[in-house]
């Protein structure tokens, strides 16, 4: 018998991939305020992950991923927050040129 035969590894959940997937893309585009919308989501996945990846026990994987996605989903959110305002109130304070 072959070494490691006779059970499977465990699966990574794809929620947890989706998270951090979105998670990223939410971050790398956030000075196009897609994070916004982008941010939430991916949290939201995140955290939906997590809570099935621990109600399995320990049958599906994928912790790391889904915490990983959950922190850039946050970190995309608020970047774009933050971009959003600095554009906001650098629009408003700029002197036109005549």
């Amino acid at each position: 018998m072959p070494p490691g035969a006779g059970y499977a590894s465990r699966r990574t959940d794809g929620l947890a991939i989706a998270s951090l997937v979105i998670g990223i893309v939410s971050l790398v585009f956030s000075c196009f305020c897609l994070g916004i919308v982008l941010g939430p989501t991916a949290a939201i996945m995140g955290f939906i992950s997590r809570q099935k990846i621990n109600s399995s026990g320990g049958a599906v994987g994928g912790g790391t991923l889904a915490l990983v996605g959950l922190i850039l989903g946050i970190l995309g959110f608020v970047a774009s927050v933050g971009f959003a305002l600095f554009w906001t109130f650098a629009s408003q304070h700029s002197t036109p040129t005549r």
